[in-house]
């Protein structure tokens, strides 16, 4: 397989102290020489060395930039062919730059994800294993970034692997017999098949338990943060964001659109929705706010309930409460500063099983207890530990649900006496939907769109 030589700029823009440009195909080493100037040609150091020198425009001879350079020769690297890395002042003129030399030298601009993509097409990592690459850089919490890490180590490329090393050698047995059925004792390969398929089944149905959580810690947890107007749920978001997002006033139906904000709540990736007050009014643009905080209450996971303290219970709290019943959420009684007129036995008595936490969001008490809510309410399940393999990409929960459904039916084809070449089927059938995951069976087309979303120079 060849590859021309790509280039882009691998560190984020604008100031900063270092600058890198990256470049990586047979051409790498040579190109750089090309713009390079130091004690030793870059082409007789040797791998894995960094030099110290200068760039130059190869036009004009003059220096463009102070540099150290990176020479790491192929197999041994990430994307397994010759990389370079010019190590510039941060800038946007500089690194910008260095970068035009290297193209006008012969390398091309690299696509988003391009460096990542030929380290999976090389054989240095699989699919999962590249998704996990992404994974790592939009980690947002502690947890997040070691399922990631988990995922980039290959955790979960051993365990698909080794399920499918099990059907392939249940296909194998299968076919033997199927060629030689004079050797075959039908009883002993229906065990070995049902053995076989109950055992992949299993480790599926274990995976499959850590991608709720997993699929959390990835993407977030969408957080409405719900109640009437004026009960503190912009308080509430600037509390757990440690800034002032949203605009706080004593006026009712202040927040008139639905605000959003990504924030680390003791390990848990919440992405809070602070939501116009719900209530009945005759403004137009209130009315617009509402009914969109009604869309957010719909396709939250979580919800936090603001109660006000210093009122009693209404009748739109008591509808709110019902609204969200078989919903997770935790109830925040705020304004505790104030005279206490809710009736807290009736709020109990509506929230059921419900964690409810009171607050007084302007002297900020009672926010530390409600973290830890919403920490425990989180991983109530309990499936934590360093030897869990996380699953969290919709792309391998979808996959791995298909691949159970398919060894269901294979048990049940086997259960009810059907003949092994149609047990085969759905074990074939599962053993693709699983080297799906790693890439050892997946559409180009595919691969494309999963490259596409990396950020340039990665």
């Amino acid at each position: 397989m060849e590859f021309d030589t790509i280039a882009a700029i691998s560190t984020p823009m604008g100031e900063g102290a270092i600058a890198i440009v990256r470049l990586s195909g047979d051409d790498a080493i040579q190109i750089a020489d090309k713009v390079y100037k130091g004690k030793q040609r870059l082409g007789e150091v040797e791998s894995h060395t960094i030099q110290y020198g200068y760039i130059i425009d190869p036009q004009t001879e003059n220096k463009v930039e102070e540099v150290m350079v990176s020479v790491l020769r192929g197999p041994r690297t990430f994307t397994r062919e010759n990389i370079v890395e010019i190590n510039c002042h941060g800038g946007l003129v500089s690194v910008n730059r260095v970068l035009q030399l290297v193209l006008n030298e012969g390398a091309r601009l690299a696509e988003p994800g391009e460096f990542t993509k030929r380290a999976f097409l090389n054989g240095r990592i699989d699919l999962s294993q590249a998704e996990g690459v992404i994974d790592l850089i939009r980690a947002k919490t502690d947890r997040a970034m070691n399922v990631a890490l988990g995922q980039l180590d290959g955790r979960l490329s051993k365990k698909i692997r080794t399920l499918r090393q099990a059907l392939l050698e249940t296909v194998a047995h299968v076919e033997v017999n199927i060629d030689y059925p004079e050797y075959d004792a039908e009883e002993m390969t229906n065990n070995l098949l049902l053995e076989k398929a109950q055992f992949v089944y299993r480790e599926i149905e274990k995976l499959l338990e850590t991608a709720a959580q997993g699929k959390i810690l990835r993407e977030g947890l969408a957080t409405a943060i719900i109640g009437r107007p004026n009960v503190g749920k912009s308080s509430l978001l600037n509390s757990l964001v440690h800034e002032n997002k949203a605009i706080v006033t004593d006026i009712p139906g202040t927040t008139r659109d639905v605000i959003e904000e990504y924030v680390n709540v003791r390990g848990v990736p919440l992405r809070l929705i602070d939501t116009a007050g719900i209530r009945e009014t005759e403004d137009i643009v209130e009315k617009i706010g509402v009914e969109r905080s009604r869309q957010a209450l719909k396709a939250a996971q979580l919800i936090l309930l603001v109660l006000n303290y210093s009122e009693e219970l209404s009748k739109e709290d008591e509808a709110l409460m019902e609204a969200i019943d078989n919903m997770d959420a935790i109830i925040i009684v705020n304004k505790t500063d104030l005279e206490q007129k809710i009736d807290l036995g009736r709020v109990k008595e509506l929230a059921k099983d419900r964690s409810i936490v009171t607050t007084s969001l302007l002297r900020d008490e009672g926010v530390d207890e409600l973290e830890e809510a919403i920490k425990e309410l989180f991983f109530v399940a309990g499936i934590e530990g360093e030897d869990v393999t996380y699953v969290s990409n919709s792309r391998h929960i979808a996959l791995l649900t298909q691949a159970k459904k398919s060894v269901q039916e294979a048990i049940h084809a086997i259960e009810n006496g059907m003949p092994v070449d149609m047990v085969q089927i759905d074990i074939t059938r599962t053993w693709e939907l699983l080297g799906e995951i790693i890439g050892d069976s997946v559409h180009e087309s595919l691969i494309d769109q999963l490259f596409s979303q990396f950020c340039l120079g990665k």
